[in-house]
């Protein structure tokens, strides 16, 4: 368990360094220090904003639980609507175990 900790680090720094290399190779003037590393896994290095940081946590209309990262690599989870989800996946399995547990309950004799 200790080594998956110790790669998952390794990885995360490797993709905070991918992400200041991908932008320090660019000219200056075209330096955004935001956008994707590989295409996949986003990063944000610029100061986030309240709207921004609500938008990314609490954003109770849209239906995406991982949303981008505030600031730095990344994802974000989107509170109410990972909320909702476990709410869902949760009564889900209730509504399934007592159907399991009335199919596998034994017939009442009759008196």
């Amino acid at each position: 368990m200790r080594d998956l900790f110790k790669a998952a680090r390794l990885l995360f720094w490797a993709t905070v360094a991918a992400a200041v290399y991908q932008e320090l190779k660019k000219p200056p003037t075209l330096r955004t220090w935001h956008g994707r590393v590989a295409g996949m896994v986003p990063y944000d290095f610029r100061v986030p904003t309240l709207a921004k940081i609500r938008k990314a946590y609490w954003n109770p209309d849209s239906d995406r639980v991982f949303s981008e990262h505030v600031v730095g690599v990344g994802w974000a989870i989107n509170i109410p609507t990972a909320g909702r989800k476990l709410m869902e996946m949760a009564q889900q399995y209730a509504e399934a175990s007592r159907e399991a547990a009335e199919r596998l309950r034994p017939p009442q004799a009759s008196a």
